[in-house]
């Protein structure tokens, strides 16, 4: 059963969940992403996301085996959307399983900020005002200087 898939396909929470079900486990701790409408105070009208997909499912993979390593007895599924999200649409689903709550809330965590840190995905934003792409999933670059970039040089 693959615990780790890149699609076009909305996600469901649920089938992450059952990969991760096992009778061993007292906690299932999940978390999801979706697309907010509002970033820094501009308005989103949808997000696109590009992944180099067989690079980007080895990538989950890899914090899954991290994870196994940190917290020994737990179970990790993750799900991640490409292509167009309209606003609430959910963009990545985790679902991490354990016998105790605190290592599935812990492992959750560490799988969100590695996936924005080492997993190939881009994400388009298409703003009332023009459109960027966001290489730097951690949101470190700032968004008044992206919007002044996305005025001198428009939409792209």
């Amino acid at each position: 059963m693959e615990r780790y898939w890149i699609t076009p396909q909305p996600i469901s929470i649920d089938e992450c969940i059952n990969k991760v079900v096992r009778p061993e486990a007292g906690a299932i701790s999940t978390f999801i992403g979706i697309a907010r409408e509002f970033t820094r105070g501009k308005r989103t009208l949808y997000l696109e996301y590009e992944a180099y997909i067989p690079m980007a499912v080895k990538q989950l993979e890899r914090i899954g085996d991290e994870i196994g390593t940190k917290w020994p007895d737990t179970l990790v599924s993750i799900a991640h959307r490409t292509g167009r999200l309209n606003i609430s649409e959910v963009a990545v689903a985790i679902a991490v399983s354990s016998p105790h709550r605190d290592q599935a809330f812990k492992a959750s965590r560490y799988a969100i900020e590695r996936i924005k840190e080492i997993v190939p995905i881009w994400k388009k934003e298409h703003w009332e005002d023009g459109t960027k792409w966001i290489g730097d999933q951690k949101e470190t670059i700032s968004y008044v200087e992206n919007n002044k970039s996305a005025k001198e040089g428009q939409s792209d």
